[in-house]
């Protein structure tokens, strides 16, 4: 029998009822578990917080379980669904026991995501002016100037500091001996950096206790850093200038982070029919008070609905003229449309030789092996050896349109092999990833599951990245999906040194 973790076992045998029965039987089957070692005590940055958790009898750790529902629902923290062409509000799903990582080991993770950031900046901004990656033939033309994601009316054009994806969220996983990889790049409209924070609160109201044992670094400064890189952008030298959410209204899935992020900086939450380009070629506000001049969008609609001249001419939730104002000069938008170039699957496969080719460096976080199946060496490989890959198509997110080999039928192997011979270009394959896990509180009582993390990265003037990110976590036994649409839950992020 394992001894209890971290504590003696007199201790624990003189407390009736507690759950150190759960983690002491816990196993995490031969993966990575960032609490617990493979003897089954906990890791030294963990022992602390397991310690608290073993002194819990089960009684306390459903009422801890259900006061965190209860906050979820009071604070209002959903996300939405759909579903057979319905929009669903769920509340947020969450786990009660936070993710430890050692601010150590976070210091080599947030020099790494600041070099991919300024590498895939520089190449968006080069892909829509010199294009010199592309004549020097480190990543075929074809990939860039064919994807549905370059954007024509985007040439030509340089953005203040030269940055098109100011908001970044790559998502991180760890491996088998504990090592960081990116999984992939979000720089389009990347979105739960509020879930983030409100993951904090809800801890916070729950496990008031268990702070005390951790100095745990804070991310609810995110707002007034989002602000700041935001003001950085503007067009015009003002103290405060006028900063503005663009949403595509109440029924978009993000819409709860939209209201939440526009309120913690100040900002004011807009949808397109409330924002006008006038004669002068400046973008305004309708306000009661008359019209306002806007500095600085922050958009979360997509490009093809964010300005019908320029784009789809049937969109209703963009601005007519928006992208004519952009380019004048006039107003900053962020992220700038056509900075989904670099958010496409096939072209994170270059991702390490940007950043040798633009910043002379080398990668300071290895990227996921990855099989480009528009090459043929690549696409026979991935169509002969299907059942043991991750099959993803180069331009979805939230999980969809993906293929887990070892868990899909013959009849989801053969459809996805079809899928890839039609169209090669739009299918990349990795190998099936031993995602790390951590305990995880379900079923009364504690398990392993599978997780993720999404940190966030600004880039203006300067850079900055958060401290933690977004955890995400498969829920179901086994799963390695770990999105909300797709059943994931989450949890809260320490970045801690232990006291001593």
């Amino acid at each position: 029998m394992r001894k209890p973790l971290g504590e003696t076992t007199s201790l624990i045998q003189t407390r009736k009822g507690f759950m150190k029965n759960c983690w002491e039987k816990y196993q995490s089957s031969g993966f990575f578990d960032e609490l617990i070692t493979e003897k089954g005590t906990a890791r030294p940055v963990a022992r602390k917080l397991v310690n608290h958790f073993c002194r819990l009898s089960p009684s306390e750790m459903v009422a801890r379980g259900n006061a965190a529902e209860l906050s979820i629902k009071e604070m209002g923290i959903s996300f939405t669904i759909y579903s057979q062409g319905q929009n669903i509000d769920r509340a947020w799903p969450f786990d009660i026991i936070p993710r430890l990582i050692k601010s150590s080991d976070w210091a080599m993770v947030r020099q790494g995501l600041t070099q991919r950031s300024r590498a895939l900046n520089a190449f968006i901004n080069d892909v829509y002016n010199e294009q010199k990656i592309l004549k020097d033939g480190l990543i075929p033309a074809e990939v860039v100037l064919e994807s549905k994601d370059f954007k024509k009316p985007c040439i030509g054009f340089r953005p203040k500091y030269g940055v098109w994806a100011h908001i970044c969220g790559s998502d991180l996983i760890r491996d088998e001996d504990g090592s960081f990889y990116v999984l992939e790049d979000n720089l389009r409209v990347p979105s739960g950096v509020s879930y983030m924070i409100e993951n904090r609160e809800v801890t916070k109201r729950v496990l008031p206790d268990l702070f005390k044992n951790y100095s745990v670094r804070p991310v609810d400064d995110y707002p007034s850093k989002l602000y700041s890189t935001l003001a950085s952008l503007s067009p015009r030298d003002r103290k405060r200038p006028c900063v503005v959410v663009l949403t595509p209204g109440i029924y978009n899935s993000a819409y709860f982070e939209h209201a939440f992020l526009a309120q913690g900086m100040g900002a004011e939450l807009v949808e397109g029919a409330d924002l006008f380009v006038d004669k002068d070629e400046c973008v305004y506000m309708r306000t009661v008070d008359g019209p306002q001049r806007v500095d600085v969008i922050y958009r979360r609609i997509d490009d093809e609905f964010i300005d019908p001249e320029a784009f789809r001419e049937d969109s209703a939730l963009g601005v007519p003229g928006i992208i004519r104002s952009w380019r004048k000069g006039n107003v900053a938008i962020a992220n700038a449309p056509g900075s989904g170039v670099a958010d496409d699957k096939v072209v994170y496969a270059f991702v390490p030789e940007m950043i040798r080719y633009y910043l002379k460096e080398k990668p300071l976080i290895n990227s996921v092996k990855t099989y480009l199946c528009m090459i043929e060496k690549d696409r026979d490989y991935v169509l002969e050896n299907i059942e043991k890959l991750v099959v993803k198509p180069a331009n979805e997110s939230g999980g969809y349109g993906m293929m887990v080999g070892p868990h899909a039928s013959k009849r989801d192997h053969n459809k996805f092999r079809k899928l890839i011979e039609e169209n090669p270009r739009n299918y990349i394959a990795q190998p099936t990833l031993s995602l790390s896990t951590a305990p995880t509180y379900v079923d009364g009582g504690i398990a392993p599951r599978h997780l993720d993390l999404r940190p966030f990265i600004l880039q203006g003037k300067s850079s900055w990245v958060t401290q933690g990110g977004l955890t995400r976590v498969a829920m179901r036994e086994g799963s390695l999906v770990v999105n909300s649409s797709q059943g994931g839950g989450s949890k809260d992020t320490w970045i801690v040194e232990p006291r001593k």
